[in-house]
Order: structure tokens, then C-alpha cells, then sequence
């Protein structure tokens, strides 16, 4: 759990330094964004072999375009809450695609309220 820590700030630091700098990645999400989000949903060793091979396809061979991060995924038991209990925040919408595979997509407004 620290690891998966220390790569999504190191991965947030590089996002900071980057707002500076002109965008230049051919993907939405951004390959520092997908890298993020692979961190964070799947195990070390998965996540850095896709986030390594996404950076090596954003560059001009590659048309580019919309690619969400794919993973395998097993849903945990689900415990329905105290009464006095808060829900859970939705932190990314687990999409089923095929076989026991999934797309992950980020909910951006449970985010901002999070924040607020």
C-alpha cells in the first residue's frame, strides 16, 4: 500500500510541473492520468507494464484518441452500512467489457465534491 502511495504522488508531482508546460499527449486520459489510475485500481507489477506501455505509444506513430485503463477485477463482499454510518465516495465507475475484465472511469463530480 505505501508503494502504490509513493508512485501516485510522484505521479501527482509530475502533473503539478507539468500544468506549466504545453500539452502534448496524444490520449484522453493523459498517459500520467492513466498511470494514476492503473496505480490506484490494480497491483504494482500490472500497473507500471501498462502505464509503460501507454507512454510508449503516445507519440506520432499512433493515432491517439480515447483509452481507458482495462483491468481484471473481483468484486470484494458488500457490507450494507450502519445507519449512522457515511457512504462510501465513488472514486472510479468499474465498467464490465468482457471476461472477467473492466474499464476503469474516473467520476469527476463525486471528486469535486469531495474536495469542496
Amino acid at each position: 500500500m505505501r508503494f502504490k502511495r509513493f508512485f501516485t504522488k510522484a505521479i501527482s508531482g509530475y502533473q503539478y510541473i507539468s500544468m506549466m508546460l504545453p500539452k502534448s499527449c496524444r490520449y484522453y486520459p493523459t498517459c500520467s492520468e492513466y498511470a494514476k489510475w492503473c496505480f490506484e485500481t490494480t497491483d504494482i507489477a500490472s500497473a507500471t507494464i501498462k502505464s509503460t506501455t501507454r507512454i510508449l505509444r503516445c507519440n506520432q506513430l499512433f493515432s491517439g484518441g480515447i483509452d481507458y485503463p482495462v483491468v481484471r477485477y473481483r468484486a470484494k463482499e458488500c457490507r450494507v452500512p450502519f445507519v449512522n454510518q457515511k457512504p462510501n465516495k465513488i472514486k472510479y465507475w468499474i465498467i464490465p467489457k468482457d471476461n472477467n475484465l473492466y474499464i476503469i472511469v474516473k467520476d469527476f463530480n463525486a471528486y469535486d465534491n469531495h474536495n469542496k
